[in-house]
């Protein structure tokens, strides 16, 4: 009958023991030194080896020359053991056994001596299953049991583990095993069953298992039965549900250049050949992932499990973003990720995401804007800055743009424009700088600019909040010349208009004329403001 290859490679010493370095050297030097504990923890993630050293410490344990590192291998209670039929070796499956009810005849089967061995060991698997009650009645058995008596509890969750129960205790915590390690491996079980499988096969194994041994070796074992002995990358991606490169590098391409229809193009060929959207998704998600990595560590780190080559391609285009932008597009793959597992439409949610990327990547620190509307303005003017291509130009003060011989004043529309950025500019910094009243006089008055002096005119209530050197020194900073600020008070009260309205309504109105909201709507064409709330009542 034929063995899967987890079961066939399953480690039966230490010295076969793939990663976890901590746990076989600790349980190593206390053989060695005689400090056997009554009751052990071993935690991790699946396939990282914790049922497998749980049989290796029961054979050092119960060898014939043991208790000892290296057991035999052939003597009758190593070979039981192997085979999971010892009477001194119990394994127990706490998710079909969880209750109270086997709890008690566990504890029945403690009181006696083992059959034949030295020590009676038991090897509780997902642990974390058992119930409460079931976890009190096994405290005081777990604290004091006979000396012949070994407890290892094996789980997946841990901190679902009673701390009563931990801290009687030595816990050990299993980690993923490195990618090296997984690819390492693989290509000798290939080697011993005369499997032909290249570099980029490994590499896809190993992802594959997402640092479970056992996950990589059952999707070698389903790789053999589909391709037989000469196994193919391209082939065995697809069989995984995978993704190589070339698409992923498609996104990243089609983000460089802002090509829209690419994408839309992209998720056609996605949906027509039967792949996955979501796994697209996830997958993406780890891609932007790598690239961050790599740009910040360089070629060749340890963080990315993949081969030296698509380390490489990865880090040319890495070279292309910012780290800002590979951080905002990888944000934005896992929203897309979680939306993505209960989306009735997977192909339409996926479109307006990754159109979303591309939007996003327009987007700059508004540092990097004002340090540019410096530098193209340096002479002075009011305020000067250019959207998109195809987009309103907009200048203020000085000549227009597009003509450096013209008028020395702007059209009406372009001044106006150009001083109410400049108002909004001067509100978002104080509002950074949490100076809150000051930002809030701001927002409710009026300013005025003219060559050398800025007059700022805000309703009476609060004129007295308004702090004309602070304000002087902040646009200075923003308008790159030195300017006198005149404060004056509008003969107009703020309240007036809204005292028309009902109380919600006016409310509404103001937040809805807030320059933060006016910007975030001219950001985010056809969003809703669904409701309004005083935080100050």
């Amino acid at each position: 009958m034929y063995q899967v290859l987890a079961r066939k490679y399953r480690p039966q010493s230490f010295d076969e023991l793939v990663g976890q370095d901590h746990v076989r050297i600790t349980l190593a030097n206390a053989i060695e030194q005689g400090r056997i504990a009554h009751g052990y923890i071993f935690a991790g993630q699946r396939g990282t080896g914790k049922t497998s050293v749980a049989r290796i410490l029961a054979r050092c344990l119960n060898c014939v020359q043991g208790p000892t590192v290296q057991p035999c291998g052939q003597c009758s209670s190593c070979r039981e053991i192997a085979a999971g039929s010892s009477v001194d070796v119990i394994e127990i499956d706490a998710a079909s056994n969880r209750g109270i009810n086997e709890i008690r005849e566990l504890r029945e089967n403690v009181r006696y001596r083992p059959a034949r061995d030295r020590y009676k060991i038991f090897i509780i698997d997902e642990a974390h299953q058992i119930t409460p009650e079931a976890f009190n009645a096994l405290l005081k058995t777990l604290e004091e049991p006979p000396e012949w008596v070994v407890f290892v509890l094996c789980t997946t969750e841990a901190h679902k583990i009673p701390t009563t129960i931990a801290s009687r205790c030595q816990q050990f915590v299993f980690r993923a095993i490195d990618y090296e390690a997984i690819v390492d491996r693989l290509r000798r079980i290939c080697q011993q069953e005369g499997i032909e499988a290249g570099e980029d096969v490994l590499s896809v194994l190993a992802q594959a298992g997402e640092g479970s041994m056992r996950d990589s070796l059952s999707a070698l074992d389903q790789a053999i039965a589909c391709c037989g002995t000469r196994l193919v990358a391209d082939e065995v991606r697809r069989l995984l549900g995978l993704f190589g490169l070339e698409p992923l590098e498609t996104v990243a391409q089609a983000l460089l250049d802002r090509d829209k229809r690419r994408m839309l193009e992209l998720v056609r060929e996605l949906e027509q050949s039967g792949h996955n959207l979501s796994h697209f998704c996830r997958e993406l998600a780890r891609y932007f992932r790598n690239l961050l990595v790599i740009k910040i560590a360089g070629v060749g780190t340890r963080l990315v499990a993949a081969s030296s080559q698509d380390q490489e391609r990865m880090a040319r285009l890495a070279a292309q973003f910012s780290e800002e932008d590979l951080t905002r597009y990888l944000n934005i793959t896992l929203d897309l990720f979680r939306q993505m597992q209960y989306a009735l439409q997977p192909r339409l949610n996926l479109e307006v995401g990754l159109l979303r990327m591309i939007e996003a990547g327009r987007l700059i620190a508004i540092e990097e804007a004002l340090a540019e509307l410096r530098a193209k303005n340096p002479a002075g003017g009011e305020l000067a800055y250019t959207r998109e291509a195809g987009a309103d130009q907009k200048v203020a003060g000085g000549s227009t743009r597009g003509d450096p011989n013209g008028p020395a004043t702007a059209h009406p529309e372009s001044a106006t424009s150009a001083t109410t950025d400049l108002k909004q500019t001067l509100y978002r910094r104080l509002a950074e700088n949490n100076d809150h009243i000051l930002a809030d006089a701001v927002e409710h008055a009026e300013l005025l600019v003219e060559p050398g002096v800025v007059r700022i005119r805000a309703p009476k209530e609060f004129h007295l909040s308004l702090k004309s050197k602070q304000l002087a020194n902040l646009l200075v900073q923003l308008l790159g010349r030195q300017v006198r600020v005149v404060l004056e008070a509008s003969q107009t009260e703020a309240s007036e208009p809204a005292a028309q309205l009902p109380d919600e309504q006016a409310l509404a109105e103001r937040a809805l004329s807030h320059p933060a909201v006016r910007r975030f709507r001219e950001l985010f064409p056809g969003s809703q403001v669904r409701a309004v709330r005083n935080l100050k009542s």
